[in-house]
This record gives structure tokens, sequence and C-alpha cells, in this order.
């Protein structure tokens, strides 16, 4: 591949009130968005670690180490573009590895809709979209909690760590805690402490590169992943590296980034 097949550019982010740069180097040819996923992975771990270094100046220190797995027992929302990228990631993986993920997913997924889970969680989000006197956010967290409580592991969860770390959704990269390590294992608004992370890449990655496929939901399940990528086919377009990266950082400002053809013209997301 040849140099000029890539493009690199600046992006300015405001972590903490701070004005942060980062430099990108994306691909300048037509790509689908899971090839851009490892640069947004990059990216989003690059911000959570500047707001954990805030509250380490602070004097705190983030409890979350490799074999303290209890928030990977948690709801994991993903987006479209990384269903299809854990999907890969599976159909990779040598026997009988493979099956037993597999196995894992499939069982999960069984075990929550057997128990009308996903029913609950939709229903609550279209009370809260339609403004419903009788909506409760504390029902809607209860509900959320209660998936925790079933303690039903992330398929990816071996001894306690993330099997697939270099990978793990953009969500999980937000997820850190001050609390003590015991909290974990009843989380609460009370007991746990987040670090807070100022700018959410995953949330914006839920509205990039999305589909027909995924119409009508705010967002997949990471147990969803493998069935919902069994039965959609991969619907995405393509565009240059540039493209995805103005779309994400469009949503992170929630604004839109025109389009450009001058090197130079970079997206600048300042608060």
């Amino acid at each position: 591949m040849i140099e000029q097949d890539w493009v690199t550019g600046s992006v300015v982010l405001s972590i903490s009130g701070e004005p942060v740069e980062m430099e990108l180097t994306v691909p300048a040819f037509p790509v689908k968005p899971q090839r851009m996923l490892p640069i947004f992975q990059q990216m989003t771990s690059a911000v959570v670690d500047m707001c954990a270094s805030t509250v380490e100046s602070e004097g705190l220190a983030v409890s979350c180490k490799a074999g303290c797995g209890a928030c990977c027992r948690q709801a994991v929302p993903i987006s479209e573009v990384e269903a299809y990228h854990l999907a890969e990631i599976v159909n990779e993986m040598p026997e009988p590895r493979r099956t037993e993920v597999r196995r894992r997913f499939a069982a999960a997924l069984e075990h929550f809709r057997k128990i009308a889970w996903f029913d609950k969680l939709v229903g609550l989000k279209d009370m809260s979209h339609a403004d419903e006197a009788d909506f409760s956010p504390k029902q809607f967290m209860d509900t959320v909690l209660s998936y925790f409580h079933e303690n039903i592991a992330c398929p990816f969860l071996e001894d306690e760590s993330c099997s697939i770390h270099p990978d793990r959704p953009l969500i999980c990269r937000e997820y850190l805690v001050t609390s003590p390590a015991a909290n974990c294992s009843s989380p609460s608004p009370e007991s746990i402490r987040r670090v807070p992370i100022f700018l959410k890449p995953s949330k914006a990655m839920l509205k990039v590169g999305r589909t027909a496929n995924t119409e009508g939901i705010s967002s997949l399940m990471l147990i969803e992943a493998l069935d919902f990528v069994e039965r959609h086919a991969d619907d995405f377009e393509e565009k240059s590296g540039e493209r995805w990266a103005a779309d994400l950082f469009g949503e992170l400002a929630n604004t839109t980034i025109p389009e450009t053809s001058e090197a130079a013209e970079r997206p600048s997301m300042l608060d």
C-alpha cells in the first residue's frame, strides 16, 4: 500500500475544558466503517486516559484492573458497526474456542429472552420516548441493573479478564471507577464512583454507519451481536476514512462537518 492511500490530520478535542490535539491517520480510499474501528478505539482509549489522568491528579485512583471482571456482567450496548466487528473476531477464532464462545452468546441471549428482559427494556424506552407520565427513570435503572443480578458473564470473559481486550467495545473502554473494587460486585449509584468521561465516542458511534437494519433500535446489546449479524447482511456503505472520522466527530459535537477536499481542513471539536 502506497503512502498516498492514507491521510494524516489533527483533531482538537476539549477534555475537562482543556483543548487537546490528536493526530489521526485514516484511509484516503473508500472503506466500510468496520475498518475505522481500530482508529476509533485508539481515540476512545486516549480520551479515557486523559480523563483518568484528571481524576488521578485530584488524588483518586482507578481501581479497575485485569482479573476484576464484575463489570463484565452488565448490559453492554454496542453500535451496529461493532456488532459486525465482534462477529468477525469470533469467526476468526480457532476451534474449539470459536464454538465455545458462540455457545456462550447463544446461552446468554436465550436466558434474557426467556425472562423477557429485552421486552421490559424496550417497553420502558418507548414510554420514555413517548414522554408518558408513567415512565420512571428509577424503573429504567432498576431494569438495567437487573441484568447484572442475573450473573451472566460477557461471552468474552475468561479468568475474570476480557479475552478480546484490545478489541473491546468503546463503551467498555469508557467504564472506569475509582470506588473500591469490592463495590463492583453489588453496583448501585451510591456505591460506584465512575470516572467522568466528558466526551463519549461510544454514544456517537451508535449513529455512525447505522443502516435500516437497526431502524427503531437505539442500540444492540453485546449478547445480540452474533444473532443480529446472522440475520442481517452487511449493508454498510463505503466512505473515505476522512469522511467516517468527520461523521464521528460531527456526532460528538452535535453538528455536521461538511465535505471538503482540502487536506489542510480538519474537523476541530472545541467545546
